[in-house]
């Protein structure tokens, strides 16, 4: 995990009514950045089955989702974490000469997987894949705490804003109180799950992914009365 602070915004001088009791005050806006491993991966995928006779659809579909789920189980992943996301039924048409043609249906069964092994992801794709799954949503990977993150951040965009108060006081030879008399927390990113595009469906090999990094970002406003 990596913590970093940086300066985003020059600062302002000015007159804060009703804030600083007469005396001037210093207004600067600090950011904490945080980078996180992620340690959760949800994966988005599942079977998508198209034929004339609707029970037939259903039933090829069910026993594909059937099959996944088991592969998936094997991989030691617990059944409360495999959970149903989507199943629709849809009714196709073709248009022909201005004519409606039926085509046929059209069954959908999306499944969401979330693992704590974010390593074992690609070995979840390719079981998913060999027991027919054809359609792979997706993979975000994220952190199961981000509160822990968040307020890192946090911290470190509040001393980025002192550190910033100081160097102007310092550079205008004026000294102000260390500890500001309003903190105003900005819009803040959080932490935003990293999307991964759908993976191949059929390799030779292990399907390779690369989880990478999180940021998570917090800003904040603070006034700084001069002494």
């Amino acid at each position: 995990m990596k913590f970093e602070g940086r300066l985003i915004q020059m600062t302002s001088y000015g007159h804060e009514h009703g804030l600083d009791q007469g005396r001037s005050t210093i207004e600067v806006q600090g950011e904490g950045k945080v980078t996180a491993v992620p340690d959760q991966a949800v994966i988005t995928l599942g079977v998508i089955t198209e034929k004339t006779e609707l029970r037939s659809a259903q039933a090829d579909n069910a026993a594909a989702i059937t099959r996944i789920i088991q592969s998936i189980r094997q991989l030691n992943v617990p059944q409360e974490q495999i959970q149903t996301v989507e199943y629709r039924i849809d009714t196709h048409y073709d248009y022909i000469d201005g004519k409606q043609i039926f085509r046929g249906y059209q069954v959908t069964h999306m499944l969401q997987i979330t693992t704590s092994n974010v390593g074992q992801a690609g070995a979840i794709v390719d079981a998913a894949v060999e027991n027919g799954a054809n359609h792979i949503g997706g993979i975000t990977y994220s952190v199961s705490q981000p509160a822990y993150y968040e307020k890192q951040a946090l911290s470190l965009a509040v001393r980025n804003a002192m550190d910033k108060a100081l160097t102007v006081a310092h550079t205008m030879g004026i000294t102000i109180d260390v500890v500001p008399t309003r903190v105003q927390e900005l819009s803040s990113s959080g932490v935003v799950p990293m999307p991964l595009a759908a993976a191949a469906m059929k390799t030779s090999a292990a399907t390779p992914l690369q989880p990478g990094q999180l940021s998570i970002i917090a800003s904040v406003r603070a006034w700084f009365r001069q002494r």
